[in-house]
């Protein structure tokens, strides 16, 4: 089964798997395609962190698809020349991870090669495909944004226009591109399977497309060079485990949002959250509340473990989770976002304080896709590829965008997830797996930057505690709060403020209000409260049940 945030990338990932390949096969076929039918919010050059789950050994494996920022990278230049913020533009470029992870993938867990995978991308990117809805939406309100650059603006307002739901867009140099690495992988494949995805791996850092990146930055004052490319390589590395309520929780690590999902569901299990009825305001707010302590310490601790110490052990611990709770007041929100907890060896000074909230909410960068598969032996896949088409100019002549995502690294220098030469961003992506032991397996996750742990703790509540089906978990009603710095530049605070839904009744609203939370509403089905798809595989019998998220043109298969 496949499920994915378009649902022609979770046909297109289906036919991998009746075709005989397996959920790593399939997800990165899956993946790819969503950098084409979803270029609006994800690129082949962007970032992609993915999470394996081999079944037969049980073993949950992270692949961390993000680069780091180029070794010419200076926090001075940005500090003196652009008031202190990344700018739009090349400066915020890292280096891209999502080719090498796809690829690393598919040698360490697929069967087959790139250009199989691939293969379905190539298609719509030539042949073109129908815009949807959605995306005919964004694709109108980033008009001023694409015009920014030539290329962005040539290929996504065609015509002159942005395009309407419905009508075909082509990406003809991104369908070359991958045809490229398809090719050169051919080349190579008489030396084997690893040395053909070796092939096309290179292609893209060391062949033509590395040099006409490169090219373009060097022309355009930009940092990332022939050196930043060849020399990067994903990290490979154990997930992080926790426990929820008998449910094993596997994440990526610190170097993204994942272990925050981890620490919210322990201070839920810490305030007996099963006791609480899930259609009531003390639900809510004491879900809010527990995601406040939680972003607290993501901003005060989570970035690179390359760079800096990050405590996970100590915060994912329980005890830990059990000191938070007790932060969490029923009768009263906590003002803003809560400090972050004392942690013994860690200078309290470190702990960030958010910056001056502002007056008027502006909703984050768009960002992100997902897919997650599973396959008839049981293996977990899941993936959250990313990176918008609006915000970083495209490489003339190969239809890509190297990886804009350094816009989640921090101006501050004392801030563990600073801008640094060869650190990588706090990434907001988080894809993950669940497993309730002997029961069943979940590869789930979603778009949306901040809101994305948000999405997922609520469903998978629903699901576990609250015993909803996978689907009807995903289309309940959702609320999020935003009373802390977002990850994205100029990482705006809006104190206090509380999404809601629109079928979350008035009446719940009301009192969240009078508990001291800034109500704002959604609307039903709001595309910006997420967009959850997941597969939950039963151990026992094999059956498989999906979900995926009507607020986004996702799909099952």
């Amino acid at each position: 089964m496949v499920s994915a945030g378009h649902h022609l990338a979770a046909d297109a990932a289906r036919e991998i798997l009746d075709a005989g390949g397996n959920a790593a096969d399939a997800g990165v076929c899956g993946g790819i395609c969503l950098a084409v039918l979803f270029s609006e919010y994800v690129n082949f050059a962007g970032v992609a962190p993915i999470i394996y789950r081999h079944h037969e050994t049980g073993e949950v494996t992270t692949i961390s698809g993000l680069g780091w920022w180029p070794q010419k990278a200076s926090l001075e230049v940005i500090q003196r020349n652009y008031g202190g913020k990344i700018p739009l533009g090349i400066l915020r470029t890292v280096i891209p991870g999502a080719p090498d992870a796809w690829i690393s993938a598919l040698d360490r867990f697929g069967t087959m090669s790139f250009g199989e995978v691939a293969h379905a991308a190539i298609q719509f990117a030539r042949n073109g495909f129908a815009v949807t809805q959605l995306s005919a939406e964004i694709f109108a309100a980033e008009i001023d944004e694409l015009r920014r650059w030539p290329e962005n603006e040539r290929i996504y307002l065609p015509g002159g226009r942005p395009p309407r739901a419905g009508e075909i867009l082509v990406l003809e140099d991104l369908a070359g591109s991958l045809q490229y690495m398809a090719d050169q992988e051919k080349s190579a494949t008489k030396k084997g399977r690893a040395a053909g995805l070796q092939a096309a791996r290179s292609a893209f850092y060391q062949g033509d497309i590395a040099r006409k990146i490169t090219r373009y930055h060097a022309e355009n004052n930009g940092w990332l060079t022939a050196d930043d490319l060849a020399n990067f390589r994903v990290e490979i590395e154990p997930a992080s485990r926790s426990n929820f309520c008998g449910l094993d929780i596997y994440t990526c690590g610190p170097w993204c949002q994942g272990p925050l999902l981890s620490q919210v569901l322990n201070i839920l299990a810490a305030r007996k959250i099963e006791y609480i009825a899930s259609d009531t305001s003390s639900y809510i707010h004491t879900v809010v509340e527990a995601m406040k302590l939680g972003f607290a310490d993501r901003h005060a601790y989570y970035g690179d473990p390359r760079f800096i110490d990050v405590p996970l052990q100590t915060l994912l611990s329980p005890a830990y989770a059990r000191h938070r709770a007790t932060r969490i007041n029923p009768d009263k929100a906590c003002p803003g976002m809560p400090a972050a907890g004392e942690i013994a060896g860690y200078d309290p000074g470190t702990k960030k304080s958010p910056p001056a909230a502002v007056d008027r909410y502006r909703p984050p960068e768009r960002d992100t896709s997902f897919i997650c598969t599973v396959d008839k032996q049981g293996n977990c896949f899941a993936a959250t590829p990313s990176d918008v088409n609006s915000t970083a100019p495209v490489i003339p002549g190969t239809g890509l965008i190297p990886s804009p995502r350094g816009s989640q690294s921090f101006e501050d220098p004392s801030h563990p997830a600073c801008l640094a030469p060869g650190k990588r961003p706090r990434l907001t992506p988080n894809p993950a797996i669940v497993i309730n032991p002997g029961q069943w397996a979940m590869p789930f996750g979603t778009p949306g930057n901040d809101v994305q742990v948000q999405a997922m703790v609520e469903v998978l509540l629903n699901i576990h505690l609250h015993k909803m089906s996978v689907q009807r978990a995903i289309n309940a009603p959702r609320f999020a709060t935003m009373s802390f710095p977002q990850t994205s530049t100029p990482h705006q605070y809006d104190k206090d403020l509380l999404l809601l839904e629109g079928r979350i009744p008035d009446a719940i609203g009301n009192r969240l209000t009078k508990l001291g939370h800034t109500v704002k509403k959604w609307r039903d089905f709001d595309w910006r409260a997420g967009a959850v798809c997941a597969i939950r595989r039963y151990e026992k019998t094999g059956r498989l049940e999906g979900g995926a998220d009507p607020r986004r043109p996702s799909g099952v298969a």
